[in-house]
């Protein structure tokens, strides 16, 4: 739990670390690998510590350090998963592909899932059988075993983010090409897509979603690739220094070529900001601010993991906001915890809300319902008076970094208490 006795206008410069979304389908990846291959700039953070916990169960040897980590997959070998840790992260989904390349055969437990919604992985193991996966599933586990077969495939897919992550690294070293309609094309995706090509994939993206693979023989190793900065991460920071800050304060490696639609909403909103040279923000103290309707979308729209800090915002803005959640249903559950903090809002239906500002936020005790719910309700404790505690705030630590220590070198007043 996070203990928040006060706050206090916050001033300092922070530094956007790794992307938790795009640094797990590279470790996913990098099984693909016979041998060794570093990562840089990857975050510490509880999904990252709980992955390489899962990947040492295939043999898979892994040294990670100050944001460094060198995987070494030569020794791959076939394992029974442990369950509780498989189901604590979703993303180990993402391991289906490279083990089946280097296993031929492998039966993994059910992946876990946020608490909001349940995932299915019915649509990852429904294109995996199109390029000729033989599937077995149940409740509880994922048996699968794998027979090449070459031939040119055209996939349409939704837009899915870890689906097109799953059948980039499936078809990387299947004979024939693989065209991947509809593909997802976040920052992250992208990522990935560069770290196979540094591995000497042969990948292209055309500017309509579309993005093909052809057969390559094998891939590299020993190189080093840098994980990109956590947009997400860069985005729920704007908001928060929006509201708190002093006068401003400075956010580095903001990855603002990624957040240009997010961007220009703040600016909707009467959020002061400025864009400065290598990648660097500089964000003002925000009053007067104005509401604004948002609707989430697929990369370059809004994304769908900043709608809620952006909600916090909207809570200090004169008049009605509305939300629309195009993505998932009822992702807005969560603002009932700013309703107990004394929020006027309404959700009218499974994607759709209303907020009424200015709200004079008052001091409760909260919980995350996930990860970017979970710093959205720390960033409304700095617009309370009194006490708050925040629980549930493992969904925190699984994605933001040093998060209290960077609150508190900002001249934030909480800590973290059993």
């Amino acid at each position: 739990m996070y203990k928040i006795n006060w706050w206090k206008e916050l001033s300092w410069t922070v530094k956007i670390g790794g992307s938790k979304n795009a640094v797990l389908p590279i470790i996913a990846a990098a099984l693909l690998i016979k041998w060794k291959v570093v990562l840089t700039n990857v975050p510490e953070i509880g999904d990252v510590f709980t992955f390489l916990e899962i990947i040492e169960w295939v043999w898979v040897k892994a040294k990670f350090e100050n944001h460094r980590l060198e995987l070494d997959c030569i020794e791959l070998k076939e394992t029974d998963f442990d369950l509780e840790k498989m189901k604590k992260i979703r993303v180990s989904i993402l391991l289906l592909a490279p083990l089946l390349d280097r296993l031929w055969k492998i039966s993994i437990p059910t992946p876990g899932w946020c608490n909001l919604w349940k995932r299915p992985i019915d649509d990852h193991i429904k294109w995996l059988e199109n390029i000729w996966y033989k599937a077995k599933t149940n409740f509880e586990s994922i048996d699968l075993k794998w027979k090449t077969k070459s031939w040119d495939l055209e996939l349409n897919w939704g837009f899915w983010v870890t689906v097109t992550e799953n059948l980039l690294v499936a078809n990387v070293l299947r004979k024939g090409k693989t065209t991947i309609k509809l593909s997802a094309i976040e920052p992250h995706v992208i990522n990935l897509i560069d770290f196979l090509r540094k591995a000497w994939a042969n990948i292209s993206i055309r500017y309509d979603h579309t993005i093909i693979v052809e057969w390559v023989e094998e891939l590299i190793w020993d190189f080093e690739f840098e994980v990109i900065s956590d947009y997400i991460q860069s985005g729920s920071y704007m908001v928060m220094w929006a509201l708190s800050a002093k006068d401003f304060i400075i956010i580095e490696n903001a990855r603002v070529q990624d957040l240009f639609f997010y961007i220009q909403k703040l600016r909707d909103a009467w959020v002061k900001l400025e864009i400065l040279e290598n990648d660097t923000v500089k964000v003002y103290k925000s009053d007067n601010l104005k509401p604004v309707n948002i609707q989430t979308n697929v990369f370059p729209g809004f994304p769908t993991d900043l709608q809620s800090p952006f909600a916090v915002l909207m809570t200090q803005a004169e008049g009605v906001s509305k939300i629309h959640e195009v993505l998932f249903e009822w992702r807005l559950g969560w603002l009932i915890e700013l309703e107990k903090m004394w929020l006027e809002m309404r959700i009218t239906n499974p994607h759709e809300a209303e907020i009424t500002g200015k709200a004079h936020l008052v001091w409760n005790t909260v919980t995350s319902w996930d990860l970017r719910a979970g710093c959205a309700v720390v960033i409304a404790w700095l617009l309370a008076k009194g006490e708050t505690n925040v629980t549930n705030i493992a969904y925190i630590k699984r994605g933001y970094e040093d998060f209290v220590k960077n609150l508190q070198n900002l001249g934030a007043d909480i800590e973290e208490i059993d």
